[in-house]
């Protein structure tokens, strides 16, 4: 079992900057790809960004290239999802991942842990 826990979310205006963090017990948090995901109201849950266990591999969502990025920290259970130029689009509930896999993957299916959610809030 991984047990997740996101922080960090709030409301900031556009072209600012909020950083997640998700908070891992349990399982060897060491050997499993991470991912963060998100879900707008009246929509899917989509994917945003995937670190592999090492931190060697990351994989963006076309939307957020650029903008986003992943990082970890293995000697802290911790992932992070820096969020720089935020748009009124990045509205959503931000939900962090494990994966038991150890490679980057992007499918929800491929995560077995998920997080309660973090509301990030970007006002125009």
């Amino acid at each position: 079992q991984v047990q997740l826990v996101e922080s960090g979310g709030g409301l900031v205006q556009a072209g600012g900057s909020l950083r997640l963090s998700c908070a891992a017990s349990g399982r060897t948090f060491s050997m499993t790809a991470m991912g963060w995901f998100r879900q707008a109201p009246g929509k899917e849950r989509e994917f945003v960004a995937a670190i592999n266990w090492s931190a060697v591999n990351t994989y963006y969502a076309d939307s957020v290239k650029g903008r986003f990025t992943i990082s970890r920290d293995n000697a802290k259970n911790t992932v992070y999802l820096q969020m720089n130029s935020l748009k009124p689009e990045d509205t959503a509930v931000y939900y962090c991942a494990a994966s038991l896999r150890p490679q980057v993957t992007t499918k929800v299916y491929d995560y077995s842990y998920w997080g309660q959610g973090t509301q990030v809030t970007v006002s125009s």
